[in-house]
């Protein structure tokens, strides 16, 4: 049997127009992940992100805490089945519509476009991510943008992703995948033959830089949860959401 370690991407710039670039502290977190796989003697022979720049650089991360004890990490493939949905354009396509049909959506949007700080704009954005993801997963607006994905379409892509991964593994190996919370949900609902609504659920419960481990065979046909959003390698003042 071999091992997936999958990992949510360390802190990102959450409400900022660069989103998609690690924080100081993100790069902390990735750096400690990679100094405790070597205090537990886990030394992946695949490594896999997706495009994602704060994916690729928490594997970086990992990567520069092996090169400082002089151990080789491997190489970074990256794999596009492994990115986050596209959550903005989720939020600008369906949001306006939902705001017609549910007054909870409306008001969450209406607070977030008075709020003056990022600490007033986390709460209803949280709230308007709920319900965007309901309905997306739902299929109950059907999307006006052709290039959003339909939750089946990417759903399916990760899924996809993570079995063309597995059946790449050597025997016995250790796999080491960088990726997002959206991801990683897919991967438990799916080991777990959990409803399609509960990838979303488990999305909003997963710690930046985490770890979910899995054991497999071949491309996946036998495969098992080990833990989900493992923080024990960061302290408590390490610990982030967004």
């Amino acid at each position: 049997m071999s091992r997936l370690f999958v990992v949510r991407h360390g802190q990102a710039r959450f409400l900022t127009d660069d989103y998609d670039r690690l924080s100081d502290l993100g790069k902390q977190q990735s750096e400690a992940l990679g100094q405790a796989w070597l205090t537990a003697s886990i030394r992946p022979l695949r490594a896999y992100a997706g495009t994602l720049e704060r994916q690729r650089d928490t594997a970086a991360g990992v990567a520069a805490a092996f090169g400082g004890a002089d151990i080789a990490f491997p190489e970074t493939e990256v794999v596009a089945g492994l990115d986050e949905y596209p959550a903005d354009e989720l939020i600008a396509e369906l949001v306006p519509r939902l705001r017609r049909d549910d007054p909870a959506v409306d008001r969450a949007a209406s607070e977030f476009e008075s709020a003056t700080d990022d600490a007033a704009r986390y709460r209803p954005v949280h709230r308007l991510l709920e319900a965007v993801m309901r309905a997306w997963v739902a299929g109950d607006y059907p999307l006006d943008s052709v290039s959003l994905p339909t939750w089946t379409d990417f759903s399916g892509g990760v899924r996809q992703a993570l079995r063309s991964i597995m059946s790449e593994a050597p025997r016995s190996a250790d796999v080491a995948v960088f990726t997002s919370g959206g991801p990683i949900g897919i991967t438990v609902q799916t080991v777990l033959e959990a409803p399609e609504i509960k990838a979303a659920e488990l999305n909003w419960r997963v710690h930046n830089a985490s770890v979910t481990a899995l054991t497999f065979s071949g491309s996946g046909a036998r495969i098992s949860l080990d833990s989900f959003n493992d923080v024990a390698h960061l302290g408590p003042e390490m610990r982030t959401f967004r």
